[in-house]
């Protein structure tokens, strides 16, 4: 049993829910826009409602402008408004409302309608729209019980009652109450698809079911088939099915053995279709087309017989109707054709609508066709206008399309023409004249009133433009005098015609054409043409009986020639007229034309008069007027009358009578005369009217009526008029008086019938009374019928609730109240069983009359879930029954809900649940409850009172990546269920919702802030911590205000980052974001700080020097610009120094403003200057500008820097002079002054020399007299200050003297040297010269003139020393000492990295020598390592650093430097290598490669990819189909998302990629598989090899490893013997070599330095004695303590730095000077340092008790402990050999000459010839080179006494540090000497596995640095050993 459940608002059947007529505009077609009228929805031609919702149409036609709108039943007739029924809104809606089934009526709830839609244009009509109310009502569905064999198929078919199969669908079938799945032995047909009826088809039944339950199928096969013939169990007779959907034709058979099947159509075989599919049910024919109807025959046959089923299938096309035209606008009287095409299956009805009336053919309008699709008006008038419809119709479907026809007068009229003009013969003209018209015009034209003949001469055409115009041209190619004349174009079509004319002339002698003569018609305008030819001519006039015309108002003469005649009469207008054309002034032509005038019918005025029936009547219609013959005739409404039938027509010459022997009402109409002649037709028409009284043809009687029912009041009435019928209606019994009656309101539900009657649609208790049918229409007396309504109310339920509701458990009463006609029974029924009290005790029935109503009671007792169904109660009496329908409804708590869990975010969660009974009342809401799966259920957060129309919901709010539990109920009124199932779910991880705590910044450099921070709290990082973004900006004016991101990794709570590369004293505002892998949290708040000041990057500007005097000189300059300050300006420092003229550079002196001018006072004179000016800030010297050279003025000279006087002879002495140390100007010439006192000679004798004299010989002086001497310097400025005063006297004996003078000289090398040696004395003096006390061969490179100069030639660095100069004669000697200082190139600095970034590396270095001359400046080249171009540049001598910026990030770079003197460039440094920050990129597994993958494309996530630091510049994608060889290649510049395209699906890939930087690439290598061609995944490939391959496979793979390795382990042993071999030669020669080192070794050494590199050095020394481990420095001082000297002993270990932390606390030398006595320090305890301390400088001297010499070897070991190798109290190195070479490579500052194997080493050994004696030497760290990716700065130590001590970091990373042993200075050749040691130590050197050994060769002698034994305190020293 069930029940007929429909939705709210649902529309059953075929029909699809109305649209609204805004969404169904885009459904009109193109052609219907902008027309007047349209369908909103006309597919809509069915409507099926439920009679408790009610239902609302919109109407499918609509207007433009706004149409009014009406609904019609199908019978044309209005409908009306029913109150509480039926209503149609103001808009066209038209409405059904709910009803009861006892207020149904098939008029209103089961009919027809259609809706209309009128305006202007016209009035369209829907198609017939069936609406049908369908009631809730029981019915029950049966399944009969089948038999069947075994093995064959059983058939049970549900029967579903036919009132409701139409809405009725099969769910489902169950058996044993358990659903039925479709399998292989069940299978469910397709339900009531076709047959109306769900059917299961259990196939090959096996089993017997036991027993079943009401209702259910029986199935009782057979044990033991028996042989039988085939029966058919299902078949079919006929189909009509729509194309395109599917079907099946049933064929079903039993038999034993089982029958074979054959199908066969129209008698053949089917064809092979796909579409065609034979099943055990029977045949399935997909995709239905018109082809596949025919007859089908199903065989089925097995050996014992056969059957056969025959049917037909007929398929179906919708119908489709166009009709063409849409929209026509034409004139009257022009034609119209209406095709109507279809489409679609045959056997169709076409009918034509216009204005919603069926069109009448009649003599103008035709329909034609086969179907009758043509529809045809000929000479269409005015009323033919309007909208037509085509409507096709077969069987239940309906299509229809419409036109408007717009119908208007179309008289044409010409809308352009042509004007007069003149050509000359043989000159082309063209005519044009376009006329408007409807239909159309056709233009003609003629030439003096005759048609122009078609000829080569004159073309004309015609076309029509797109707005209806005809255009017609006339083209004259080659005109003649005859072509001219009046051209006249006439258009014309069906309704009128219009003409236009104008004259051409044609150039020639004029004649006039003949003329014809002319018939004119009286009354009507006459035009006469003189058709004058040739042109020039002087007038045209016209003559009548001699007289010029015109003569009177109705004659116009036009200039063109052309006579008009209006308004002609006959006598006066008849007769001939005379064109003459005056063509000389005294000559004329002329032609004459006669004029007739016809005269036109006049009919006199003639009336009907007033007519009763059977009377006589005499017409007459005379002509008053015009010319015979005459012709009369008559017409009734447009029909020619004809003698007879009483009509009787006599004519005469003028004059036709109209007899009529007896009137009656067929001779009402129009009555028409019509008169014609020659010249004209004319009529008159007049109408006749018979009147007759007013007669009943059908009296009315009195009648029942049904209430509820229609009823029609017969009364029936004719006459002429026809006459008026007005019903009234009176209450009060047998009314006495007409006043009694009232008229009766005729509204929709009472209307008057055409034949008089009074319909009342729905009959009310109201209605009953008297009712008056009166009629009347004027003619004789009004008549008039009563007659008496008697109502009769059937048994109709008047009250009872449609639905209720009990609470189960509960007792509920039902009650129903019935009224009408007495008796009336009542029963009540639930479902479709009627309920008997007696028989089940739980139902009580009890009824009561309650006035004129029955009132039942039905009570249950209790109610209980099975009395959720239908009840109903019935009246019943003799005027009909009624059924009151109640739904029970039996509530109860709903059961839970079913939850589960759609999609799981991390945040939120989505939830769906389906709620599978709710206790029969509405669910009134929901509640979700969830907690973290560790709480329990008290500690839960609740989402309450979910709207119970949601059946999912999204819990938001959640923490993400936690574990939650959640449960659901569900309410309604009468309580909540039980809690659902729990679920757990664990959310997803989400980005960070707080940001990083505790930023600070911190700024470090002037373009380096350091980030400190904290991770975000806990319970806000929402997942794991990945890693940061810091976002950084200028908040500079005139930024761009965008933020700058770098991202780092996370690595714990707190973290650090340097932002670099910054602006300069710049303020940036730094965020900072944590991001896990879900995305990025919130940033911190904005935090600022400003970089540190530094130096300004420009100098100043405009720098200008001006020489005031000789001593004074004002420097100015201009601020340079502010954006270069990098700081505030503190002010400006101008350093200067002096240029001499021998190239050296005075002392730089600078001078410190705020001004941006200086006036530098105390000045050398007459001196060239170099002046620089910088700017300074805080953080110190800015740029210098450049150099800017001035000069100061001349002076008067200093005094000569030296002078000698001597005496040469008894009468002369020689004065010599140096020139003065400041000649402040060019020296001019020198004046020697001589006096003498004694001699009374008030002056002295002066005497005057050249400048590059500088001696004076002066003679005649007096012998024994005292002379005084001195001389002064001349230059432009004058004579200067004069030089001492020399006392001299002549003597007769001249010992020797040298006049030239000791000194030092200075001179470059390579350049020849003079050192004068001039003397003087009696006899000549013998000069010998001697260098550092001894004396030296002369050869070509010394050479002594004759006047004592030595010459060097080529002087070299060597020649450098005191050269003494000795003259001796008989009388003495003399000497001067001359230092030559040889100024050689500068040595080569020492070159260290300080500082590395990822653009830039800052280069430290400390200059070597400087050659005996000031440095001027150094070189810097710079190339990439693998690269040989080299960059220079040049740097300032005074700088010590420099950053080189612009570098490629992650790159090696080589670097040297050289300095340059005034001699020239020096050696170049040794060759450095530096790395910039920044690696490869590398791509972090933890990020997923593949987003979507499907059968084609896959889609990538390449921001795994790391940058290492550097810019990806490009990312290579390679993939292959495993298998393939050939790669495809992808290349993308994105490192976001890349798609690959076109791949195979269900297939391995392999996938390889590769992403680039500066740095260098990085590869990755990966596997992905697209999914199946219907989305699923495929296997991994699986090895096709069995498992004895797979061990053979293994064992081939295995067997060349393990030989491999056996071969490097032996190959590796054999290496360490031979290495072991040849160290312990190496230590027996190195031993018999050895000698003491006391013996005296004269000179300085000459051999050359060795020089060991050892990255990164640690120095330890930690003391021996006590527990004490602090680490103490070792110093000078404390290595000149008195110690014991038997008591110390130190040893050297080289260790691994990864050791570091295993060997005990380092040395904190962050304040340590060398010299200084940190013994303070030994008290430090720290177990392990975080910070330690690197040495740059210190002097180690090894002393021990004088033992048996030992020396230093090269026992190089391996690593065997954790600790490595710590040899203490041994005089060897140990270290250990790193095997990751290229480790060590990437992380290290190296040199280009390095080695890093110990080979190498031990060669240097076995090539040392040791047979020198050694020498004091001292054995230094004089360089240590650090990079890291700390970027900790780097230093180099030097010997000099300074600060070389330098705070680091320690570091992760290796370095350099260089060893020197070097030759000792002569002054401290003592200083060995009572060293003491305060407390024995061990010194400790932690060195990285690289040892580098450099070997200068100044000499062809090889060198080894060792440690000797000491004999003696005396001697304690690292000594080398010189071969």
């Amino acid at each position: 049993m069930g029940l007929v459940q429909l939705p709210a608002g649902a529309r059953l059947g075929s029909s699809d829910p109305p649209t609204t007529v805004a969404s169904a505009l885009s459904t009109a077609h193109a052609e219907d826009v902008g027309t007047s009228l349209y369908f909103v929805n006309d597919s809509l031609q069915q409507v099926t409602f439920s009679s408790t919702v009610g239902v609302v149409i919109p109407c499918p036609a609509a207007g433009s402008p706004s149409a009014v709108l009406r609904w019609y039943l199908a019978t044309g007739d209005d409908i009306y408004d029913v109150p509480h029924i039926r209503h149609v809104h103001a808009n066209g809606t038209l409405q059904l409302y709910p009803f009861s089934p006892s207020a149904f009526n098939s008029f209103i709830h089961d009919n027809d309608y259609f809706c209309t839609a009128e305006n202007s244009a016209g009035k369209i009509r829907s198609p017939n729209i069936r609406v049908k109310a369908v009631f809730r009502e029981p019915y029950t569905v049966r399944v009969e019980d089948q038999r069947s064999m075994r093995g064959n198929v059983a058939v049970f078919k549900c029967l579903i009652p036919s009132s409701v199969q139409e809405y009725v669908s099969v769910v489902s079938w169950e058996k044993d109450t358990v659903s039925i799945i479709p399998g292989k032995r069940c299978a469910p047909a397709p339900a009531l698809v076709l047959q109306g009826k769900g059917r299961l088809l259990p196939v090959s039944l096996r089993h017997l079911a036991s027993s079943s339950s009401p209702g259910e199928p029986n199935s009782s096969p057979n044990p033991d088939p028996a042989e039988s013939i085939p029966t058919m169990l299902d078949s079919f007779q006929s189909r009509e099915v729509k194309a395109g959907r599917l079907v099946e034709l049933p064929c079903i058979a039993s038999g034993y053995p089982n029958p074979a099947v054959r199908w066969i159509k129209d008698g053949r075989p089917l064809p092979a279709d796909s579409r065609w599919t034979k099943r055990i049910t029977g045949l399935t024919i997909s995709d239905l087309r018109v082809e596949d109807s025919g007859t089908y025959i199903c065989e089925v046959t097995n050996t014992f017989g056969s059957a056969e089923v025959t049917g037909t299938l007929t398929v179906i096309d919708p119908l489709r109707v166009t009709l063409t035209p849409k929209k026509l606008k034409t004139g009257i009287g022009s034609t119209v054709i209406l095709s109507c095409a279809l489409s679609g299956s045959p056997e169709y009805v076409i009918r034509w609508y216009r204005n919603t009336d069926l069109v009448a053919v009649d003599d103008y309008i035709s329909i034609r066709g086969i179907s009758n699709e043509t529809l045809l008006i000929t000479a269409a008038q005015k009323s033919h206008s309007g909208a037509y419809q085509c409507f096709a119709t077969r069987k239940s479907q309906t299509a229809q399309d419409f036109s408007i026809i717009t119908l208007e007068d179309g008289t044409p009229r010409i809308v352009s023409s042509f004007s007069e003009k003149v050509v000359n013969p043989g000159e082309q003209f063209s005519l044009m004249c376009a006329a408007k018209g409807a239909p159309p015009p056709t233009v003609t034209w003629a030439l003096d009133d005759e048609p122009i003949p078609r000829d080569s001469g004159h073309r004309s055409n015609q076309y029509t433009m797109s707005d209806g115009t005809t255009v017609s041209h006339m083209n004259v190619t080659s005109p003649q005098i005859k072509d001219g004349g009046v051209y006249r174009c006439t258009a014309r079509n069906s309704v009128g015609s219009a003409e236009y004319q104008a004259r051409i002339n044609v150039r020639g002698p004029p004649s006039i054409r003949a003329m014809k003569n002319i018939t004119a018609v009286a009354g009507r305008d006459t035009f006469i043409n003189c058709r004058v030819i040739g042109y020039p001519y002087y007038s045209i006039k016209w003559y009548k009986d001699s007289l010029l015309l015109p003569d009177n108002h109705r004659q116009v003469v036009f200039e063109n020639g052309t006579l008009k005649l209006m308004d002609v009469q006959k006598g006066m207008d008849e007769g001939e007229y005379l064109c003459s054309v005056l063509i000389q002034p005294q000559l004329s032509i002329s032609q004459s034309v006669h004029v007739t005038v016809k005269v036109p019918p006049l009919i006199q005025p003639f009336e009907f008069p007033p007519a009763s029936i059977g009377q006589l009547l005499y017409i007459p219609c005379v002509v008053s007027s015009g010319d015979m013959p005459i012709h009369i005739t008559w017409r009734k409404d447009g029909h020619v009358i004809l003698s007879g039938s009483g009509v009787t027509i006599e004519s005469k010459e003028f004059m036709s009578s109209l007899q009529i022997s007896s009137v009656s009402l067929k001779h009402n109409g129009n009555y028409t005369c019509i008169a014609s002649n020659d010249a004209a037709t004319v009529s008159r028409e007049r109408q006749l009217i018979v009147r007759v009284p007013p007669r009943f043809v059908v009296q009315p009687n009195n009648q029942d009526g049904i209430y509820g029912k229609a009823g029609v009041l017969n009364c029936s009435v004719d006459g002429y008029p026809p006459p008026k019928v007005m019903w009234k209606h009176a209450k009060a019994a047998l009314p006495q008086l007409n006043s009694q009656y009232h008229p009766i309101p005729l509204t929709g539900r009472i209307q008057i019938l055409p034949n008089s009657s009074l319909l009342i649609r729905h009959v009310l208790e109201e209605d009953i009374g008297y009712y008056l049918c009166q009629a009347s229409n004027g003619v004789g007396t009004d008549i008039s019928k009563s007659m008496f309504l008697t109502v009769k109310i059937p048994a109709m339920i008047t009250s009872h609730p449609n639905t209720t509701i009990a609470i189960k458990g509960q007792t509920k009463e039902l009650n129903c109240t019935a009224r009408g006609e007495r008796p009336i029974i009542i029963r009540w029924e639930k479902g479709d069983t009627v309920i008997d009290p007696d028989r089940n005790m739980r139902y009580a029935i009890t009824t009561k009359d309650n006035g004129d109503e029955v009132i039942s009671t039905l009570k249950l007792k209790p109610a209980d879930r099975g009395d959720s169904v239908f009840f109903s109660c019935h009246a019943i009496n003799s005027y009909g029954e009624d059924r009151g329908l109640i739904q029970l409804t039996v509530q109860e708590p709903p059961d839970p809900p079913e939850l589960e869990i759609r999609e799981v975010k991390a945040r939120s969660m989505n939830l769906r649940w389906t709620q599978r009974f709710d206790g029969n009342s509405i669910i009134t809401g929901f509640d979700i409850e969830y907690k973290n799966k560790s709480d329990s259920w008290d500690f839960k957060q609740s989402t309450r009172n979910i709207s119970p129309t949601i059946n999912q919901a999204n819990i938001v709010d959640l923490h993400p990546a936690s574990v939650y539990s959640i449960r659901m109920y569900s309410f309604n009124k009468i309580g909540r269920s039980e809690p659902s199932k729990e679920l757990t779910i664990s959310t997803e991880e989400a980005a960070p919702d707080g940001p990083p705590m505790d930023v600070t910044l911190q700024p470090i450099t002037s373009q380096s802030i350091q980030v400190t921070w904290k991770a975000p709290k806990k319970e806000l990082q929402n997942g794991v911590i990945r890693g940061y973004q810091i976002g950084y900006r200028e908040n500079s004016p005139g930024s761009n205000g965008q933020y700058s991101i770098v991202e780092m990794k996370a690595t714990g709570d707190s973290e650090v980052y340097t932002l670099d590369n910054l602006k300069k004293f710049a303020q940036y505002g730094v965020v900072v974001q944590a991001f896990n892998r879900a995305g990025t949290g919130p940033s911190s708040s904005e935090i600022n700080a400003t970089t540190l000041e530094d130096v300004p990057s420009q100098p100043p500007e405009n720098v200008r020097a001006i020489s005031i005097t000789s001593d004074v000189a004002v420097i100015s300059w201009s601020e340079p610009p502010r954006s270069t300050l990098n700081g505030v300006l503190k002010g400006y420092r101008v350093i200067f120094w002096s240029l001499y003229m021998d190239g050296e550079w005075g002392e730089m002196q600078n001078i410190t403003t705020t001004r941006e001018r200086v006036e530098l006072r105390g000045m050398e004179k007459f001196t060239n200057y170099s002046v620089q000016v910088l700017a300074y800030t805080q953080a110190g010297d800015g740029v210098r500008s450049s150099v800017l050279y001035i000069q100061t003025k001349e002076d008067i000279p200093g005094p000569p820097a030296g002078i000698k006087a001597v005496p040469s002879s008894a009468s002369s002495v020689v004065v010599s002079w140096l020139p003065p140390a400041k000649p402040n100007g060019i020296i001019r010439k020198y004046t020697i002054f001589c006096s003498s006192p004694g001699s009374g000679q008030p002056a002295p004798s002066e005497y005057e020399t050249s400048p590059d004299q500088l001696f004076y010989r002066i003679a005649h002086l007096n012998r024994g007299q005292q002379y005084l001497l001195w001389v002064a310097a001349v230059t432009s400025a004058g004579r200067g200050n004069i030089s001492e005063k020399m006392t001299i006297e002549p003597a007769g004996k001249a010992p020797a003297k040298i006049i030239s003078f000791g000194g030092t000289v200075t001179t470059p090398w390579m350049k020849d040297v003079r050192l004068p040696c001039n003397s003087v004395g009696e006899p000549v003096p013998a000069i010998k010269w001697t260098k550092d006390r001894y004396g030296g061969d002369l050869d070509g490179h010394r050479l002594i003139q004759a006047n004592g100069t030595l010459v060097l030639r080529s002087v070299k660095a060597e020649d450098s020393g005191y050269y003494t100069c000795t003259a001796t004669n008989t009388w003495g000697f003399d000497t001067i000492i001359i230092n030559l200082l040889v100024q050689v190139p500068p040595d080569q600095p020492r070159l260290t990295v300080s500082k590395t970034s990822a653009s830039s590396i800052t280069l430290a270095w400390i200059p070597g020598d400087n050659g005996g001359s000031s440095i001027r400046g150094f070189v810097l080249q710079y190339s990439v390592d693998n690269s040989e171009e080299w960059k220079d540049v040049f740097i300032s001598s005074s700088e010590r650093s420099f950053k080189l910026e612009s570098l490629k990030c992650g790159t090696w770079y080589k670097v040297k430097l050289a300095a340059k003197n005034s001699v020239g460039a020096g050696r170049i440094s040794e060759i450095i290598e530096a790395k910039t920050h920044g690696r490869e990129p590398s791509f972090s597994k933890d990020q997923h490669l593949f987003t979507h993958i499907n059968s084609t494309h896959a889609r990538l996530n390449l921001q795994g990819w790391s940058s290492g630091g550097c810019p990806i510049t490009a990312i290579v994608l390679e993939y292959r189909p495993k298998g393939n060889w050939v790669w495809q290649s992808l290349r993308t510049n994105s490192s976001s998302e890349v798609f690959l395209t076109e791949l195979r699906e269900a297939t391995w890939y392999e996938l390889r990629m590769k992403a680039c930087n500066s740095a260098g690439c990085g590869n990755e290598t990966t596997q992905f598989a697209t999914l199946d061609y219907d989305g699923s995944t495929i296997p991994p490939i699986k090895s096709a090899q069995g498992e004895g391959d797979d061990v053979k496979k293994l064992f081939t793979i295995a067997c060349p490893v393990i030989l491999a390795t056996l071969g490097v382990a032996l190959l590796f042993i054999i290496r360490k013997k031979r290495k072991e071999k040849r160290l312990k030669r190496l230590r027996g020669e190195m031993g018999k070599n050895n000698r003491s080192f006391d013996t005296p070794v004269k000179g300085p050494p000459q051999g050359p330095r060795l020089h060991i590199d050892i990255p990164r050095v640690q120095l330890l020394i930690e003391d021996k004695e006590g527990d004490d481990k602090a680490t103490i420095p070792v110093t000078d001082t404390e290595f000149s303590q008195a110690v014991n000297p038997q008591s110390f002993c130190t040893g050297v270990s080289l260790h691994h730095p990864a050791l570091i932390q295993n060997t005990g606390p380092l040395i904190d030398m962050s304040d340590i000077r060398p010299g200084t006595n940190p013994v303070s320090r030994k008290s430090v305890k720290s177990a392990h340092s975080t910070r330690n301390r690197y040495s740059s400088q210190w002097t180690l001297t090894k002393c021990q008790a004088s033992t048996p010499a030992r020396t230093l070897t090269s026992d190089w070991r391996t690593v065997g402990s954790q600790h490595g190798i710590t040899v203490t109290e041994s005089d060897s190195y140990s270290a250990s050999l790193s095997q990751d070479t290229d480790k060590g490579r990437n992380s290290m500052v190296s040199t280009e000459s390095a080695s890093s194997t110990y080979e190498e080493l031990a060669r240097a050994y076995e090539h040392a010839k040791l047979e020198e004696q050694l020498q004091h030497a001292k054995f230094e760290i004089t360089e240590c080179f650090i990079s890291d990716s700390s970027s900790d700065q780097m230093t180099t130590g030097t010997t000099d006494n300074a600060d070389s001590m330098t705070s680091m970091s320690t570091p992760s990373e290796p370095g350099i540090c260089r060893f020197t042993a070097s030759p000792p200075k002569p002054q401290d050749s003592e200083r060995g000497k009572g060293v003491a040691v305060p407390i024995p130590h061990r010194v400790l050197i932690h060195i990285v596995p690289y040892i580098y050994i450099y070997v200068l060769y100044p000499i062809l002698t090889p060198q080894i640095l060792q440690y000797i034994p000491c004999t003696s305190w005396e001697e304690r020293r690292v000594h080398n050993i010189y071969n």
